[in-house]
């Protein structure tokens, strides 16, 4: 294995990650908790972007089940990168059974930036699936996520947050899966982040994505929303770590009852689809964006639920924008100049836990 270790020159009494330029030489199998960044190198100048990662083998035996997590899959969504940072320093290996690997910034480039797309190739990391190892350098990311890391663990997690795009109630999420064992777990396994909503969103909104690739290969495959604006939602935080340690509590690797995240007394998580491409509603034209609801309430077929202003005219009258059916406001554009053919909301159903676990 071709790496060298920098010594740390903060006062602490562990090294630096080690640095790995030759991924097929990793040992997944190193006990304990072992720190690492993968070198790719860059397109464009000598260099590389050193993504994250950390493999904790549980000093209690072994699990069939182990967990990947993901974190800035998207460089402008903080939840997931900063809960799954946590996660590498806070997990003990002495005090866990079976495998779990942790990339708090999987879109490393981007995640510097700030940028939902990586600034070394312009590509959406969640678009990059499956790969291609010889593409550019979020495609060789993906790839390496696809063969050298899915083959490692049985649950991939993977954290999102509405960046500057979308606002949403904070939510887990997952496809409609045909298989129905691995949807009905899928579905369970959403419950332990004890988040307000689980959300069903439509497979066919884009292509490339991370979970349709996990999905495909039978994994139990989460993603969630939590947060927006760029910022670090806090009650955000708190689901996606709580959320995952309980993941690992659920299929034993990690010790502990399952923790309740949201006050006591809460209602159960709602369940909630839109699974048809037509729930994704565009915006008609430019606009200044004013809405009048917000993520997670109910509404009315008809009702009011934001208003697109044209400042060329200021004399004009608004466009009223009104649901199409009742529902849940599960997504609103968050910026306030949407471009015509932005997605502007999803309303969504209200559906039984039952049509998913049975």
């Amino acid at each position: 294995m071709t790496l060298f270790s920098y010594a740390s020159t903060l006062d602490v009494p562990d090294l630096m990650p080690t640095v790995i330029y030759d991924v097929s030489k990793i040992d997944f199998s190193l006990p304990g908790k072992n720190h690492y960044q993968i070198a790719f190198h860059l397109d464009g100048s000598w260099g590389y972007s050193l993504l994250p990662l950390t493999v904790i083998n549980g000093s209690r035996g072994t699990n069939p089940n182990g967990v990947i997590c993901f974190g800035g899959t998207h460089g402008n969504e903080y939840e997931g990168q900063i809960a799954v940072k946590r996660l590498c320093s806070d997990l003990d290996p002495d005090q866990m059974t079976g495998r779990v690997i942790l990339i708090p910034q999987l879109s490393e480039s981007a995640c510097r930036a700030s940028s939902r797309t990586s600034p070394l190739d312009g590509v959406n990391m969640n678009r990059a699936f499956p790969g291609n190892s010889r593409g550019t350098i979020s495609y060789r990311i993906a790839s390496f996520v696809k063969n050298h890391l899915f083959p490692q663990t049985r649950v991939v997690i993977d954290i999102h947050a509405g960046g500057v795009e979308g606002a949403f109630p904070v939510c887990t999420s997952f496809h409609p899966i045909p298989d129905a064992a691995q949807r009905a777990e899928i579905a369970r396994v959403s419950q332990l982040f004890d988040t307000g909503f689980a959300f069903i969103y439509s497979s066919a909104m884009a292509s490339g994505l991370l979970t349709d690739e996990a999905e495909a290969e039978g994994k139990i495959t989460l993603g969630g929303e939590f947060g927006a604006g760029a910022s670090t939602d806090v009650a955000g935080v708190r689901h996606a770590y709580e959320g995952i340690r309980n993941v690992l509590r659920h299929y034993g690797l990690l010790e502990g009852e399952i923790v309740k995240v949201r006050e006591s007394g809460a209602p159960p998580t709602r369940l909630i689809r839109a699974d048809k491409l037509d729930s994704y509603v565009p915006a008609p034209r430019d606009g200044v964006w004013e809405p009048v609801v917000r993520p997670g309430d109910e509404v009315n077929e008809g009702q009011l639920l934001g208003r697109l202003h044209d400042f060329s005219d200021h004399s004009s009258p608004a466009m009223n924008i009104v649901a199409p059916h009742s529902g849940i406001v599960a997504m609103l554009h968050l910026a306030a100049r949407p471009v015509k053919g932005q997605t502007l909301f999803v309303v969504a159903e209200q559906v039984e836990w039952s049509e998913v676990l049975d």
